[in-house]
């Protein structure tokens, strides 16, 4: 019963990402003179296993803004592209604090 509410946790989680960052990138859509700074991240990994990268990486790539583009062959961090990067270190932190975080309690 508990992965059935992580897996729930992780849906709403996911879905409030994607709304939140469509509301963001039509904000630098209809400011055209707002200047955005594109830039990569990479982002260090807890979740280990192909399924659960696999999971995380589609969930940062249907994100608005973001694309997962690789993972390290030893499986240690993702690369990540980001539309906006104004400070890497809140962009690689709140990947793991709420995307990465609700995966990993589905894949626990």
């Amino acid at each position: 019963m508990r992965r059935v509410w992580a897996v729930g946790r992780l849906l709403a989680v996911g879905a409030w990402e994607v709304a939140r960052s469509n509301l963001r990138l039509a904000g630098w859509v209809l400011d055209p003179l707002r200047g955005n700074r594109p830039g990569f991240v990479q982002v260090p990994l807890r979740v280990r296993g192909d399924v659960a990268i696999t999971v995380l990486s589609n969930w940062i790539t249907l994100t608005p803004g973001t694309i997962a583009v690789d993972v390290a062959p030893d499986r240690s961090h993702l690369l990540v592209h980001v539309f906006d990067l104004q400070d890497e270190a809140a962009a690689v932190a709140e990947i793991r604090q709420r995307l990465e975080a609700a995966v990993a309690e589905v894949f626990e």
